[in-house]
C-alpha cells in the first residue's frame, strides 16, 4: 500500500506540472518579444500585487463576478428546463433540437446589437449575451441525458402514476446528472466567456471593459494584470466542475 503522500503527489502531479510548464513558457516568450509586447511573470505578479492593493480595480472585479453569476444561473435554469421539457417529449424534441443547434450555429456578436436594443448599455445586455452562449449548451446535453435514460426507469415512474414533476424530479435528473452535469460544465465556461466579450463590445464598466480600455491605450501592464486574473479565474471555475464532473461520472 502506498503512504497517503505517494497518492497525494500523484493527484497534484499533472496540475503542478503543467502550471510550471506554463510559467516557463511565459517567461520564454518575455525574453522573445521583449517589453513592448509583454511582461515577465515576476514584473505582472509585482504591479498586479499594487493594483489589487488599491481601489481602482475593485469595483471592475465585483461588476464583472455580479454579471457573470446572473449569467450563468440564467443559463443553468432556462438551459435546463428546456432540455427536460424537449427530452421528455420526444416530439417536441425532434423539432425543436434542430432550430437550437441551427441558432447556435449563428456568430453570437451579430446578435449583440439586436441585445443592445433590447436591454441597453448596461448589465442587463452583457448578462444576456453571457446567457446567450450557454443556455443551448446546456439545454442540447440535457436533451441527449433524458434520451439515454433507459426505459424501464420511465416505465417504472408511470406505473407508480408519477406526475410530471415528480418524473423529473425523482427519475430524469438523478438518472441523467452525469450527462447533465457536463453539459452546465461547458455551458458554464461559455457563459463566462460571453459575458465578458459583452463587456469588452459595449460596457463601461468591468473586467472586460478594463481590458479593452487598456489596449487602446497600450497599457501592457493592466493587459498583463488582468488577463492573469481572467485565466486564473477561468481555470478555477473549470478545476471545481472538471473534479465535480469526474466524481459523478465515477458513481455511475
Amino acid at each position: 500500500m502506498s503512504p497517503p503522500h505517494a497518492s497525494v503527489w500523484r493527484e497534484w502531479r499533472g496540475p503542478l506540472i503543467l502550471v510550471v510548464a506554463v510559467f516557463a513558457v511565459w517567461q520564454l516568450l518575455y525574453l522573445i518579444a521583449g517589453e513592448m509586447a509583454m511582461r515577465s511573470p515576476l514584473q505582472t505578479f509585482s504591479y498586479l500585487r499594487g493594483l489589487l492593493a488599491g481601489d481602482r480595480i475593485w469595483p471592475h472585479i465585483q461588476e464583472t463576478a455580479r454579471a457573470s453569476a446572473l449569467a450563468v444561473l440564467i443559463s443553468i435554469a432556462v438551459g435546463l428546463a428546456i432540455g427536460l421539457t424537449l427530452g421528455f417529449r420526444k416530439i417536441a424534441g425532434e423539432i425543436f433540437e434542430p432550430m437550437l443547434v441551427a441558432v447556435y450555429s449563428i456568430p453570437k456578436l451579430t446578435l449583440y446589437p439586436i441585445l443592445l436594443l433590447t436591454f441597453g448599455l448596461g448589465l442587463s445586455a452583457k448578462v444576456a449575451f453571457g446567457a446567450l452562449h450557454g443556455i443551448i449548451p446546456i439545454a442540447l446535453f440535457t436533451i441527449n441525458a433524458v434520451r439515454n435514460i433507459r426505459p424501464i426507469l420511465i416505465k417504472t415512474g408511470r406505473a407508480l402514476n408519477y406526475t410530471t414533476g415528480e418524473m423529473v424530479w425523482r427519475i430524469l435528473i438523478p438518472a441523467a446528472l452525469p450527462e447533465i452535469f457536463t453539459g452546465i460544465r461547458i455551458g458554464v465556461s461559455l457563459t463566462l466567456i460571453g459575458t465578458l466579450l459583452g463587456e469588452m463590445f459595449a460596457s463601461q464598466r468591468g473586467l472586460g471593459y478594463t481590458l479593452m480600455n487598456a489596449m487602446g491605450l497600450h497599457n501592457v501592464d493592466i493587459i498583463m494584470s488582468i488577463t492573469f486574473i481572467l485565466i486564473v479565474f477561468a481555470m478555477l471555475v473549470s478545476g471545481v466542475l472538471l473534479a465535480v464532473d469526474r466524481r459523478l461520472h465515477r458513481r455511475v
